[in-house]
């Protein structure tokens, strides 16, 4: 079934109607988020079948700071919501990676640390969901309360 058929414009269409500014901050962002992400990869580098180190904890990291930007913006100052592309989808979306995750599963797994490999696989995914979840908790509870 084609997007057209199910009542959703062609990418091409979608992506025109996306301002030229938000696309700018998406990719600053994205840039910045890039940066500091290898930055952590040079600074902890993961030997082959060793944890990596960066990776989740870019994860993680990027998992509690998401958290606390969505109810920010949604919740406590929509005023805000104009910096989700540039932060959120931008800076935290270059800084969080799916592709380095997976790419360390398998290198660790290559690496003969085939347990490890699936040890890093589920306590990443779990700690920046969980992080993601704390955060968006203390995050309500710290600015809502503090509004009222």
């Amino acid at each position: 079934m084609d997007r057209e058929s199910q009542g959703r414009p062609p990418l091409r269409q979608a992506l025109r109607s996306v301002s030229v500014p938000a696309l700018a901050a998406v990719a600053a962002g994205g840039a910045i988020g890039a940066l500091a992400r290898y930055g952590l990869t040079v600074a902890f580098p993961a030997a082959p079948g060793a944890f990596p180190v960066a990776t989740f904890t870019a994860n993680t990291v990027g998992g509690l700071l998401i958290g606390a930007l969505m109810i920010t913006v949604t919740e406590v100052a929509p005023g805000l919501g104009r910096i989700r592309p540039f932060v959120g989808v931008g800076i935290l979306g270059g800084f969080t990676t799916f592709s380095t995750y997976i790419l360390d599963i398998g290198r660790t797994a290559s690496a003969g640390a085939t347990a490890l490999a699936v040890v890093y696989a589920f306590t990443t995914i779990a700690a920046a969901l969980l992080a993601a979840a704390v955060a968006m908790y203390a995050t309500r509870r710290l600015l809502v309360r503090r509004r009222a």
